[in-house]
């Protein structure tokens, strides 16, 4: 019954073991299952008292089992259990890397000259300290050859390498992550989630002003071509977080929907264009052309119709 590791040890690393596994496991969001689920303290609880139960239990089992055995049976299995056990393997590696002599054997390597009574020996460098000065040389001499005969590259190449994939992995995440999103870098969401998303937020915020449709009421139509600030998913998203005209324009929405929401409540705002609305607004600002989108067929870019002057000081511009 006798065990390399003591009790102390084994119940701690048990129960530490079963809480991993139980905070892997249980899906508590940003808090601790422990700490968002309440019950799971009374079952981790419960695990140790179960542990210690069976280390009582296995003590018990060891004592009995103990007394039936006789008196030379008794001494061997003391003397067993009292034995220390020995890193014998991490002795003899030590050995190795550092060659050392025993105490008993350092007669073998002292030297015949001493001072007042202090004798040197002659002990070799360590191993691990002559490969590892080898190591260096070798590293020396491939250096050598790469950056001063070959020429490789520079710690200034080096610096404006890593900016660079630097500056691209910052890009990347910026277009993956929502709330990072900027009038720079947003997209048009043509996913049915984000554009479901987009209409909710429009009917509660947008409707007053835009109606429920997009026709427009005291804010301008956003089913036609014209726009007051601009078309274009970059334009809708910067009047949205920014706020339209001074004075007579929409508020800026930014301190109230996150950016991913402005980004979504913009690209159903675009979706809305060519849509027939049940009573459409007269149009207001200009028709708007998308300057990075292509000529067309004859290379002649497409005309633009003449502006429509904005009248009514009072509209709120959504775009």
């Amino acid at each position: 019954m006798s065990t390399k590791t003591p009790w102390w040890i084994r119940v701690p690393v048990l129960f530490f073991l079963i809480f991993g596994l139980m905070e892997f496991f249980i899906d508590s969001g940003d808090k601790p299952a422990i700490i968002e689920y309440p019950i799971t303290q009374f079952f981790m609880l419960l695990v140790l008292m179960i542990l210690i139960a069976i280390e009582l239990i296995l003590a018990s089992i060891e004592n009995i089992m103990f007394q039936t055995l006789s008196e030379e049976g008794k001494e061997r299995y003391l003397e067993a259990k009292s034995k220390k056990y020995e890193w014998t393997w991490a002795k003899n590696l030590m050995k190795n890397l550092t060659k050392s002599r025993s105490i008993e054997r350092e007669g073998e390597i002292v030297l015949d000259h001493n001072y007042d009574g202090i004798r040197e020996l002659d002990n070799v460098l360590p191993p691990w300290w002559v490969y590892l000065f080898y190591g260096t040389i070798i590293f020396s001499v491939v250096y050598l050859v790469r950056f001063h005969v070959i020429g490789d590259y520079d710690q200034a190449q080096e610096y404006e390498q890593e900016v660079a994939a630097a500056q691209q992995a910052i890009e990347e995440y910026k277009r993956t992550a929502k709330d990072l999103v900027d009038a720079s870098t947003v997209e048009f969401l043509s996913n049915e989630s984000d554009l479901a998303a987009g209409e909710k937020i429009f009917q509660t915020n947008c409707v007053a002003c835009h109606t429920q449709d997009g026709g427009g009421s005291i804010g301008p139509n956003l089913t036609d071509k014209y726009w007051i600030l601009g078309g274009g998913i970059k334009n809708v998203f910067t009047t949205i977080s920014e706020g339209g005209r001074d004075g007579k324009g929409m508020i800026a929405w930014k301190q109230s929907l996150k950016p991913a929401e402005i980004a979504q409540v913009a690209s159903y705002v675009i979706s809305l264009g060519g849509t027939t609305p049940v009573n459409p607004k007269e149009p207001e600002g200009e028709i708007w052309v998308d300057p990075n989108a292509p000529e067309d067929t004859n290379g002649t870019e497409s005309e633009t119709p003449p502006t429509e002057q904005v009248s009514d000081s009072t509209e709120v511009a959504m775009q």
